[in-house]
C-alpha cells in the first residue's frame, strides 16, 4: 500500500469518523444549539486543523504546510460570507433552532462530495490544460469585483431553479412535521419545507465552490492539500454558523474584504507564468486585508436603521 493511499485513507475515515460521533452521539437528538457550545466545537475543530497542520508540516514539509494553512483561511473566510447566506436562508423559511444542526449536517456532507469532484476535476483539467489557470484567475477577479458593485441583494429563494425542480419532483407539505425531511401521507411520498432547506443550502454551497475552489488551486495544486484544508474548513463550518448567528452585522465590511482576497489570489494566478508570488508573501497579504475588514468593521461601524414611529403605528 503507497504511502499517499494511507494519507487519503486514514483522513477519510477520520472525518467519517468525526461525522458520526458528531450526528450519532453528540446531536442525536435534535435540540438548540447555544452559543457556547458552538464556541467549543469551533475551537475544537481549529484545533483538530492546526493539530493537522503540524503533521503536515512534520510529514510532508514547511512548503506544504504554509500551503494547507493558507488555502484553510481562505476556503475559512470565504465560508463566513456562506454562513450569512444560511441565516438568511433560515430566517426566510423560519426553521425552529432545533431543527438547523440536522439541516446544517446533511447540507455539508453534500457539500463535502461536491468539493471532491470540483477539487479533484479543476486540478486536473489544470494540469492538462495549463491555460485554464488564466481562466480561473480572470473569473475570481471579476467576482471579486462583483462582489463589492453588486451591493445587497435580496435573497429570493423561491426563484432558486433548485427549489422549483424539487416542489416538481415532490409534493411538499405546508408545515414542518418535526425534524423531517420526508414523510408519507395517504401511500404518498411527500417532501417537508426542511428538505427544501437543504436543497437551497446545497445550491448555495454548490456557487461558493465555484469561487472558493479556484481561489485555494491558486495556493497549491497538491490534491490532498487542497481537499485537506477544504474539508477541515468546512467541517468547522456548522459549529461557527451558530457562534455567528446574531452578530453577522457586526462585519459590515467583511465583503470588501474578501472581495479583496478574491481578486488578490486572481491576479497571482495570472502572473504564475511571470513571477510566482511566494506562499509566505500571500498569507500576509491575505491575513493583512481580512484584519483590515475586521478592523473596519469594529471601528466604522454603520448605525442600525432605528424604526420610526411612523412604521411602528
Amino acid at each position: 500500500m503507497s504511502e499517499s493511499t494511507i494519507l487519503w485513507g486514514g483522513f477519510n475515515l477520520f472525518v467519517l469518523g468525526m461525522l458520526a460521533l458528531d450526528l450519532g452521539i453528540f446531536h442525536r437528538r435534535a435540540h438548540v444549539v447555544k452559543v457556547r457550545e458552538a464556541l467549543i466545537w469551533t475551537a475544537v475543530w481549529i484545533t483538530l486543523s492546526m493539530a493537522f497542520n503540524l503533521f503536515v508540516y512534520q510529514y510532508l514539509g514547511k512548503e506544504k504546510a504554509l500551503e494547507f494553512f493558507t488555502a484553510y483561511l481562505i476556503e475559512k473566510s470565504l465560508s463566513i460570507d456562506n454562513i450569512f447566506v444560511m441565516i438568511m436562508i433560515f430566517g426566510y423559511f423560519q426553521v425552529p433552532q432545533a431543527y438547523q444542526h440536522k439541516v446544517l449536517f446533511w447540507g455539508i456532507l453534500g457539500a463535502l462530495v461536491m468539493r471532491v469532484i470540483f477539487i479533484l476535476a479543476g486540478i486536473e483539467l489544470i494540469h492538462k490544460f495549463h491555460w485554464l489557470i488564466y481562466v480561473f484567475g480572470g473569473f475570481l477577479v471579476f467576482t471579486g469585483i462583483r462582489m463589492v458593485s453588486s451591493g445587497d441583494q435580496n435573497l429570493r429563494p423561491e426563484q432558486n431553479p433548485l427549489m422549483k425542480l424539487a416542489r416538481r419532483i415532490f409534493p411538499v407539505t405546508e408545515k414542518f412535521e418535526g425534524d423531517k425531511f420526508f414523510i408519507r401521507r395517504s401511500g404518498k411520498v411527500w417532501a417537508t419545507p426542511l428538505f427544501l432547506v437543504v436543497v437551497l443550502i446545497e445550491g448555495t454551497d454548490l456557487i461558493f465552490a465555484v469561487d472558493s475552489i479556484p481561489a485555494i488551486l491558486a495556493i497549491s495544486d497538491d490534491s490532498f492539500i487542497v481537499y485537506t484544508s477544504n474539508v477541515f474548513a468546512i467541517l468547522g463550518l456548522r459549529s461557527l454558523y451558530f457562534a455567528l448567528a446574531g452578530i453577522e452585522k457586526y462585519f459590515q465590511y467583511l465583503k470588501y474584504g474578501l472581495a479583496a482576497v478574491l481578486v488578490f489570489v486572481g491576479i497571482k494566478m495570472c502572473l504564475t507564468d511571470i513571477y510566482k508570488i511566494p506562499v509566505e508573501i500571500s498569507l500576509i497579504v491575505i491575513v493583512f486585508i481580512l484584519t483590515i475588514a475586521m478592523l473596519a468593521s469594529v471601528i466604522f461601524r454603520k448605525p442600525e436603521k432605528k424604526e420610526s414611529t411612523k412604521d411602528r403605528g
